[in-house]
């Protein structure tokens, strides 16, 4: 009997077929835009390690998540640059704060027809631009960082945030927000814990976007890149049993192989966020001319669909929603 040959190609002849047998789909509903609203400014500033993101004013803003409705996005996530930092970061917890009067703009306009998330850290706020606060030796603080979250997570909800995403690492932070929120009756707000966030070299774009005023790094609380996978689901383990609504890896390209393990042992929606730094390295090089960008950001927005999030947090979420994803 004569073999006959294997053809797969059959199934890749036609854009229809290839549509037809596809099994990773990314929708405008899957993504999230984070978005930066500064203090202080009359128009929209350009981030220049960050090419076609700002830094909004609150009415830029407004109009931003106004699109993003219509374009069917999932969300937008807020960042405030504020004009003064101290130690505390005490404006992160202002009700006139940056952060807070935004939630407030973006809620009034857009209502519950897109979901509004507030970042929940300290480190836009701090003059020293740790995600907590400093004990005497300059460490931080983890139990007295707690204090200031819960207090920044009841201002975000009262402005009207869908949802938290505090992002800080700080351990027991989701329990420690979970019983302020339902003890204040902020019950219907989720928590969208970032349990799996890398001291990464990837975050160089954004520290310019929110004016960030770190010195050294991260990694005594932070994971390191380096560390291996058990630690990354233990976080989320302990994420889950203290009541995380959705939980998020961070980084996404550099990590898709700690994205799949997570997506393979969570019960609630898995996301990852594509950073500045995977951002700009697209951007820069299709201005070099050496990558199709748009071919090659819906590459990397599948790849991360693919690896196991249902939810993709990028720079271009509204550019895809609106012109690529048809």
């Amino acid at each position: 009997m004569v073999q006959l040959p294997i053809r797969p190609r059959r199934l890749r002849s036609t854009a229809a077929m290839r549509r037809l047998v596809t099994d990773v789909h990314l929708r405008p509903g899957d993504l999230v835009l984070p978005v930066f609203v500064r203090e202080g400014i009359g128009e929209p500033q350009p981030i220049r390690t960050l090419p076609g993101v700002v830094q909004h004013t609150r009415e830029s803003l407004v109009a931003t998540a106004e699109e993003a409705v219509a374009a069917g996005l999932g969300g937008i996530m807020l960042f405030g640059v504020p004009e003064r930092l101290d130690a505390t970061g005490s404006g992160a917890d202002d009700p006139d704060g940056i952060l807070n009067v935004a939630l407030k703009d973006v809620r009034d306009a857009v209502g519950d027809d897109l979901v509004v998330m507030a970042d929940l850290c300290l480190d836009e706020f701090t003059d020293h631009g740790h995600c907590g606060v400093l004990d005497s030796r300059g460490r931080v603080d983890n139990d007295a960082t707690l204090e200031r979250y819960a207090s920044m997570a009841l201002a975000q909800s009262a402005a009207g945030a869908h949802v938290l995403g505090p992002s800080g690492m700080m351990d027991g932070q989701i329990g420690v927000l979970r019983e302020t929120l339902d003890g204040a009756g902020f019950d219907d707000v989720a928590l969208f814990a970032y349990a799996v966030k890398y001291a990464s070299g990837f975050y160089g774009p954004f520290r310019e976007a929110v004016n960030s005023q770190l010195k050294g790094d991260r990694r005594t609380y932070q994971q390191d890149p380096a560390a291996n996978v058990s630690e990354a689901l233990r976080e989320v383990r302990l994420d889950l049993d203290e009541g995380a609504d959705m939980v998020m890896v961070k980084p996404g390209l550099p990590y898709l192989d700690v994205l799949r393990a997570v997506a393979d042992v969570a019960d609630v929606p898995v996301a990852s966020y594509q950073v500045s730094g995977e951002y700009a390295m697209v951007e820069f090089a299709a201005q070099a001319g050496a990558v199709d960008r748009e071919r090659v950001a819906l590459e990397s927005l599948l790849a991360l669909r693919r690896g196991g999030a249902s939810i993709v947090l990028s720079y271009w979420a509204l550019e895809a929603a609106r012109d690529w994803l048809g």
